[in-house]
């Protein structure tokens, strides 16, 4: 294989391509984070299959089963190869890096790079865990996406980030100019709201634990967890009122669903975690919300608070699914991971910046700077400690 120096490239604001050793240095320091948290002896699930586990939280849950509890893990997502010349994905080289570092350690690690929404990607995750890991304790569903073919019907539905009944007039930050501007986004039409519902609700989740449940793959007091968010009020009518939350309202009805099954067939259950806000590829391309993060990171870090996706990960492990702990929840029955964002002193800290945010002081007011750099370090650039006047193989293999 042939090294190549890889210089950031961007369409816009998303960068295009992704840096093999920024994205390995990105999956080491989160499996430090974890051996500096981690409690000595503490004990929990042995088999876990996190379904969109390659970026984000998805990523930062199967470090931690890991690295907490010494788990087996079975990763499932669908992310780029490397091919002629053009780099991998940040979630395929973040993939290799945690299989590096599982088998450095004795960790089992296995993967499955498929379309998480199809029957394929089911049975062969099925034959898996019957041959190499045993019956599954946890179920973590993390999949974030544009699209989904429906395997019942072969149809394929989009999502979008859209109000549902009237325009949403806000502000926001134009990511290309990063101007602070005014935006109205138009509401969602019904076809549009059950779409994205099809996309990112409950349906496939719930596909996925009745093939295991047919498969007898649950082990005895199985749990699955669906990954969620809330937010301020002020990002509500694009969000938890919006297209995305009749998704995420939906989630909460299938965890509901699923708890009832679970309990029956296996003694388990079922729950939605509610994450707190985090710079993803999703997340940058909501209206509103990079300007709300930006604010967010400022309030939180100077009042010490502050944490991504692998500190919340390593508290929702230890604090909530150790073995015999009965993960705490609100009154409708979710994990609250969400609970240091929604400080009160946070929230008024947010709602204070919010009016008085200009083009002109957005770099003073707000955190925008480390939001593009975390933005960045997704793709494994501007990453700390990492020289990228060096050449690196792009062309590495999975697993």
């Amino acid at each position: 294989m042939a090294a190549e120096i890889v210089k950031q490239k961007s369409r816009g604001f998303i960068c295009v391509n992704a840096h093999p050793e920024g994205c390995r240095c990105n999956v080491a320091r989160q499996v430090e984070v974890v051996r500096q948290s981690r409690p000595e002896g503490i004990m929990g699930p042995r088999n876990v299959v996190v379904i969109g586990g390659s970026t984000g939280y998805g990523l930062a849950s199967r470090i931690a089963a890991a690295w907490c509890f010494g788990a087996k893990t079975l990763g499932i997502f669908l992310e780029r190869a490397p091919e002629r010349g053009r780099t991998g994905s940040a979630g395929y080289y973040n993939t290799v890096a945690f299989h590096e570092l599982a088998k450095a350690e004795g960790l089992f690690a296995a993967s499955l790079n498929v379309d998480a929404f199809s029957n394929d990607a089911k049975r062969q995750a099925a034959e898996i865990v019957r041959r190499e890991m045993g019956k599954i304790d946890l179920v973590i569903y993390s999949v974030a996406s544009p699209k989904r073919i429906n395997p019942r019907n072969g149809i394929t539905y989009s999502s979008v980030l859209k109000p549902i009944g009237a325009p949403f007039n806000s502000r926001t930050i134009d990511l290309d100019s990063e101007a602070v501007t005014d935006v109205t986004i138009a509401p969602a039409s019904g076809q549009e709201v059950a779409d994205t519902v099809a996309v990112m609700g409950g349906e496939d989740w719930s596909l996925w634990i009745e093939a295991f449940l047919t498969e007898s793959l649950l082990a005895e007091g199985a749990r699955t967890l669906a990954y969620s968010y809330i937010g301020p009020e002020l990002t509500w009518p694009v969000y938890r009122d919006g297209t995305i939350g009749a998704a995420k309202k939906d989630l909460e009805t299938t965890a509901r669903n699923l708890s009832g099954l679970l309990r029956e067939k296996v003694g388990g259950d079922a729950y939605v975690a509610v994450n707190k806000a985090i710079v993803t590829q999703a997340s940058a391309a909501i209206p509103v919300v990079p300007l709300y993060m930006s604010i967010l990171r400022r309030a939180m870090s100077e009042t010490g608070v502050e944490e991504g996706a692998i500190e919340q990960m390593t508290r929702l492990f230890v604090n909530h699914l150790a073995t015999r702990l009965a993960p705490a929840t609100d009154n409708a029955g979710r994990i609250r991971m969400d609970d240091r964002e929604m400080r009160p002193y946070v929230q008024e800290e947010v709602e204070g910046i919010w009016p008085n945010v200009t083009t002109e002081n957005l770099s003073i007011l707000t955190d925008f700077a480390g939001f593009k750099r975390e933005f960045r370090n997704l793709f494994g650039f501007e990453v700390a400690g990492v020289d990228y006047s060096q050449p690196v193989e792009i062309d590495l293999k999975l697993g």
